[in-house]
């Protein structure tokens, strides 16, 4: 039993110790918790955005770039540490739509006449003017038939000629028949006979005159016939396709076979290129004439090209359910080339 007492007693803590050595170390344990709580709350506070500056928003404007509008918004919504509320953009734009870059005028020029092509002067890209010699056909039978026809003219000048003086000597012969007659060396069939002489004399004359002149006539048929071996240009413009070469037989219409050529070359005046897009008819109420149009090219996309619409095509696509719209390109450039694809904006005003 002592022992039993002996060793309870050993087990017992001494309260007095205790308080003596282990009062400030509770005392600090209590204060460090305290300064943890204090911090940590100050730490969710800023964090929570109670300390955040409020964010400077940037409001878009009529004409400002969206694009830029909405990255100024983003840079301060980063440097304020927080979502800043969204800004509507601002746009003037009423409708897009694409297209193509088209000519008014083109044109595949070809001869009159089916002929041997024996000269070319083109290749593609060579800028030419109004009446300028595109190719030559082989013209030695027109120039052979008109050079008959002028000859068939000197031949009846020279008829003529003998004619006129013939009637000159039938009017003479006339005058002194008339005056025989008068005092009886002549009879009144001599003067007859004379003034039928005359008579026929101007006919031939007129004759000759008409034939003359119809003979003139089949002289520049046959010249305009030599000419129509001379190709020239239409219009000015570019060479954007060169269709035959010389050797090559060229007609105005395909002859059977795939050796004749019906165009020699293509050209286009760059002068009249426009845009032409296809609008569905749903938007059609949103586009009229004169209206303000932005041009993207596809080739150049970051290029816009002022333009405005000329007309809207009065009929619709059935099969696509829309309607064309030509647009005007109000700053001409040598980067706007035929059949590019381009992206329109059509304005407000």
């Amino acid at each position: 039993m002592e022992d039993k007492s002996k060793l309870l007693n050993d087990l017992k803590i001494d309260r007095k110790e205790d308080d003596a050595s282990g009062g400030v170390s509770v005392v600090a344990v209590v204060g460090l918790v305290l300064i943890a709580l204090l911090l940590g709350g100050a730490g969710t506070y800023f964090y929570l955005g109670g300390a955040q500056p409020e964010p400077r928003q940037v409001v878009a404007k009529p004409g400002d770039d969206i694009k830029q509008v909405a990255q100024a918004n983003v840079v301060a919504e980063d440097s304020a540490g927080g979502a800043a509320a969204p800004v509507a953009p601002v746009s003037d734009r009423l409708l897009n739509a694409s297209g193509y870059i088209t000519a008014r005028r083109i044109a595949t020029v070809s001869a009159e006449i089916m002929g041997l092509l024996t000269d070319v002067y083109v290749e593609e890209g060579m800028s030419v003017n109004e009446g300028d010699v595109l190719a030559r056909l082989d013209n030695a039978v027109a120039s052979v038939n008109l050079e008959f026809a002028q000859a068939q003219i000197e031949v009846q000048q020279a008829q003529l000629d003998s004619t006129v003086a013939n009637l000159d000597e039938a009017k003479r012969v006339l005058v002194r028949v008339t005056e025989l007659e008068e005092n009886d060396f002549s009879s009144n069939a001599d003067v007859t006979r004379a003034q039928a002489n005359v008579a026929s004399l101007e006919a031939q004359v007129q004759s000759a005159q008409a034939s003359i002149k119809v003979s003139r006539l089949e002289a520049s048929r046959q010249q305009e016939r030599l000419n129509d071996h001379t190709i020239r240009a239409p219009f000015g413009g570019v060479v954007t396709v060169k269709n035959a070469q010389p050797g090559e037989i060229v007609s105005p219409s395909s002859a059977g076979g795939g050796f004749t050529r019906t165009g020699i070359c293509t050209i286009v005046d760059m002068g009249s290129l426009e845009i032409e897009v296809d609008v569905n008819e749903a938007f059609i109420g949103r586009v009229f004439n004169g209206q303000k149009v932005e041009a993207n090219l596809d080739a150049y996309p970051s290029w816009t090209i002022p333009a405005s619409v000329i007309a809207i095509i009065p009929t619709a696509d059935r099969a696509k359910a829309t309607v064309r719209v030509r647009i005007r390109i109000e700053e001409k450039d040598n980067r706007i080339l035929p059949d590019m694809g381009v992206k329109v904006a059509f304005l407000k005003s």
